[in-house]
């Protein structure tokens, strides 16, 4: 190993000699120099990543715990791994157990590398990080210059990943003191390649917000929930245990739940204890303008009756607009406008009440999902919604994509220790019993008679 560093200590040096020759005699900039420096270290890195890889199969070979138990089956077996610096080809030894005939890699199990592995985690990590701001085409190219990672390798990374919970990051602090908790919900809208369309729920909790700068604001401790759901309940599930893990019910005096007026988010009043439903004023705002775009010298008068909280007279002015419009069509939207506006009257309300400090819904459905599943000419599977949009989530809550694959990969090798166990015990009951079995129905145990070999067969079938 020490050659093997001795040997990329050099590289290194003669390789940024020569670069510095070049930026003085050709008159290269310093992004030229960095171009070139970053080429010999993807370099360096692959010799590095082989260094290490041979040198620890060299040394399971030379254990000697690993000779009483482990026989060697076939030597410098090639395999090929895609890394960040680029593709390391290395030679590793095969091993059979003495005991039970079990095969393995003995040095790639002890790195975390298993026999389907044709690319790291740390790899596969970035290129999921990638994706979920960008293109699972653009994600590939952006993710390494020396390996050719197509589209379909990044979304097969992230379909290895698998459906990301959204319970999979903890709580830091649980049983908080909160008294006034907010929930904001919304969906957005997603092309299908089948031509339809399918709507991602998008819920975030926060306790309020904060001056960052001047007029800007953040919310305090943000938690976001999201994903493709057949049934509303399910992510208020979500939401509700969240809450009840991380706030003390009992010190919580009041919730304000926004959003715009959706039945799926209204039903959030039934699982949310202690919850009021406030309509989102970026929506009461469209359908003001949607029932006055044709009359505007009748919309301030509109505004002036909601702000007053006075229903009697935006029913009455409602009336006014219909008599005033003529197009059928136009019409029809006017009467959706006040029939949205009046269903919603006890939401618009709750906007009025002085601890309550608006809703963000609108902005958080850009930055979160939009951004990614909507805003660009796409056309997504369901699976592929859901996944990206449980992503998305993921990383707004500050997970690591990387953390995230590890665990999925101790999880899966737990699980599989576990059935490999339990198998070995199934067989040892199944070969005892088939023993028993077949010793019991042999006619010497059964006459009577008493001989040494009746004896023998006795013990060992535990008589």
């Amino acid at each position: 190993m020490d050659i093997i560093i001795q040997q990329i200590v050099e590289k290194i040096i003669k390789s940024t000699n020569l670069n510095l020759e070049k930026v003085l005699k050709e008159r290269k900039g310093i992004s030229d120099f960095i171009i070139n420096i970053k080429k010999t270290l993807d370099e360096v890195g692959v010799d590095l990543v082989h260094g290490v890889l041979e040198e620890v199969d060299k040394r399971v070979k030379e254990d000697i715990n690993r000779k009483q138990k482990w026989i060697v089956k076939s030597k410098n077996n090639i395999k090929s791994l895609a890394t960040t610096f680029g593709e390391v080809k290395y030679q590793r030894t095969y091993y059979e157990n003495k005991k039970t005939g079990e095969y393995k890699y003995l040095s790639d199990e002890m790195l975390g590398i298993q026999a389907h592995d044709k690319m790291d985690i740390s790899l596969k990590a970035e290129l999921v990080e990638n994706a979920i701001d960008s293109p699972y085409r653009k994600s590939g190219i952006s993710t390494s210059e020396n390996i050719d990672l197509t589209g379909q390798t990044v979304m097969n990374t992230i379909r290895e990943l698998g459906p990301v919970e959204n319970n999979v990051i903890g709580i830091k602090e649980k049983n908080k003191d909160i008294k006034l908790l907010y929930i904001e919900a919304d969906e957005d809208h997603v092309a299908l390649q089948t031509g339809k369309c399918i709507e991602p729920k998008l819920i975030y909790v926060h306790e309020g917000r904060e001056l960052i700068s001047k007029d800007r604001y953040r919310l305090k401790n943000i938690r976001v929930f999201s994903g493709v759901y057949s049934s509303s309940e399910d992510i208020w599930l979500e939401v509700a245990d969240y809450i009840d893990q991380a706030y003390d019910m009992d010190k919580i005096e009041k919730i304000y739940l926004s959003g715009d007026g959706a039945s799926w988010i209204k039903q959030g009043i039934g699982w949310i204890n202690k919850s009021e439903y406030v309509l989102d004023r970026f929506h009461l705002s469209k359908y003001v303008k949607k029932a006055t775009a044709h009359l505007p010298h009748i919309t301030h008068a509109l505004w002036n009756y909601i702000n007053r909280l006075e229903k009697e007279n935006v029913r009455e002015l409602f009336q006014v607009i219909l008599e005033e419009t003529e197009i059928d069509t136009k019409k029809a939207s006017v009467k959706d406008s006040r029939r949205y506006i009046l269903n919603n009257w006890e939401g618009i309300k709750n906007q009025y009440k002085e601890d309550y400090i608006g809703c963000s819904a609108e902005g958080h459905i850009s930055h979160i999902l939009s951004d990614r599943l909507s805003s660009r000419p796409l056309g997504w599977c369901r699976e592929g919604v859901d996944q990206m949009a449980r992503l998305r989530a993921f990383k707004t809550n500050g997970g690591n994509v990387y953390d995230l694959f590890n665990q999925r990969r101790d999880q899966q090798l737990k699980e599989e220790r576990i059935l490999k166990l339990s198998k070995r015990n199934i067989d040892k009951k199944i070969i005892s019993k088939t023993a028993n079995e077949v010793i019991g129905n042999i006619p010497i145990l059964s006459d009577g008679r008493n001989s040494g070999l009746n004896t023998i067969l006795k013990s060992l079938r535990g008589a």
